[in-house]
C-alpha cells in the first residue's frame, strides 16, 4: 500500500465529496450491534478474498453493492470497492492478485472507517440475546 496508515488514507478520503458522503445507515448499525465487529470483519475478509483479490475479478467495478452490509458501505467510503479504486486510493495495481498483506491492509482501513463512522463503542462479539 502506498499510504502509511489507515488514518492517513481516511484523511485523504474525506477530501473526496463522493467518498465522504458514505455513512452507516440504521440497518448497518443494527447488523454490527447484533453480529459484532469481529464477525463483520470476517465477512469483509471473505468479500475481499472472493471479490477483489483475483487479478481480474468478475464484474470488476460492479461487484460491490452500495448497501446491504456494513462492509459494502465501508468499501465505497474507503475506495476499496473495485480494482480501479484500489489502484487510485491504495496504490494497488490492477491486473495482479492481491497478496495476503494487501488484503489485511484493506481490512485495517475498513475496520478503522467503521469504528470512526459508528462514533460509539462497537461490540466485538454479538450482542446478548441476538437472534441468528
Amino acid at each position: 500500500m502506498s499510504v502509511s496508515s489507515p488514518e492517513e488514507l481516511l484523511l485523504r478520503l474525506q477530501k473526496s465529496r463522493f467518498r465522504a458522503r458514505f455513512h452507516l445507515d440504521e440497518q448497518a448499525r443494527q447488523y454490527l450491534e447484533s453480529r459484532g465487529l469481529d464477525a463483520v470483519m470476517e465477512h469483509g475478509a471473505a468479500f475481499i478474498r472472493d471479490r477483489l483479490a483475483p487479478a481480474h475479478p468478475p464484474q470488476d467495478g460492479k461487484q460491490t453493492p452500495m448497501r446491504g452490509h456494513p462492509v459494502f458501505i465501508a468499501q465505497h467510503a474507503t475506495g476499496s470497492c473495485c480494482r480501479g479504486c484500489l489502484s487510485k486510493w491504495h496504490g494497488l495495481s490492477a491486473g495482479k492478485p492481491l497478496t495476503e498483506k494487501d488484503q489485511q491492509a484493506i481490512l485495517a482501513v475498513l475496520r478503522a472507517w467503521i469504528l470512526r463512522d459508528m462514533g460509539a463503542n462497537v461490540p466485538l462479539s454479538p450482542a446478548q440475546g441476538a437472534l441468528f
